[in-house]
């Protein structure tokens, strides 16, 4: 791969950008000049540079990464003429492959989808279809995970939903420590750190499933077991499932909708 082109310049392809330089990546990077100051911002913090056009992005490119909405697809795909054969990475959550190609007939397409983490090389990195190039270079922004099936990466959507979600998990038990008294930043500290603690554990004992994990700290007659205790009771985490659902029939409505496309 030689120059990296990408077509909207917003959060998550800045943060792309961002995790490839700091990985190392030394090809040239050309922007979108829409956003303007957000792609001039980012074109002096990381040697990137803005183009006339996104067409001239596309001229000068050896493979091309979309970051722009869903509902901007058709805009784009309209004022584009791309050569045969070109790749195409799409970061446009719920656009299928089959979408893409009518969108943008001669080029070759792939979906990609990562996290915010990408700017610090820690995000999950989800691909389909298999494609080596492709692996290579977002391997830089973390850990890849690679799905020959549509359906697979749209489940994976959801689990990336659930990163967000998280946050607000986080955030909420934080907030309780807090009005019981403890100063904010040691009650975020206890948080992520204690999260932390699951993740390098689950992390260190891949052959055990995370249920049995949690039992094995849950054991009957302790404290962690009586606060289990309630959220059973309280069907906690039945709501994750729901929100699960939600986002999911959304995917897959949006993947075979022409009113989408």
């Amino acid at each position: 791969m030689q120059n990296l082109g990408i077509l909207g310049v917003g959060d998550i392809t800045e943060k792309t950008v961002r995790g490839l330089r700091r990985s190392g990546f030394d090809k040239s990077i050309l922007l979108s000049p829409r956003n303007h100051e957000r792609a001039a911002q980012l074109a002096a913090d990381c040697d990137c540079q803005v183009m006339a056009n996104n067409q001239k992005v596309v001229d000068s490119a050896d493979w091309l990464i979309i970051g722009v909405r869903p509902g901007d697809l058709p805009g784009l795909a309209a004022e584009l003429v791309i050569p045969a054969g070109k790749t195409i990475v799409s970061l446009a959550a719920g656009v299928s492959l089959d979408a893409l190609q009518r969108h943008f007939p001669t080029a070759r397409c792939i979906r990609a989808m990562l996290s915010g983490a990408a700017q610090f090389n820690q995000s999950t990195v989800v691909i389909c279809p298999p494609d080596s190039t492709c692996e290579q270079l977002l391997l830089a922004l973390g850990k890849i995970v690679v799905f020959q099936d549509e359906p697979d990466f749209e489940l994976a959507t959801v689990a990336a939903c659930m990163n967000g979600w998280f946050y607000f998990f986080l955030y909420d038990l934080q907030q309780w420590l807090v009005e019981k008294g403890l100063p904010s930043d040691s009650a975020r500290g206890l948080v992520l750190g204690n999260m932390q603690d699951c993740i390098a554990t689950a992390r260190h004992h891949p052959a055990i499933d995370l249920k049995t994990l949690g039992q094995a700290i849950a054991t009957p007659g302790t404290y962690t077991a009586d606060g289990l205790e309630m959220l059973n009771h309280l069907q906690a985490n039945a709501h994750w499932g729901a929100a699960c659902e939600i986002v999911l029939e959304a995917l897959m409505t949006n993947s075979i909708s022409p009113s989408n496309f």
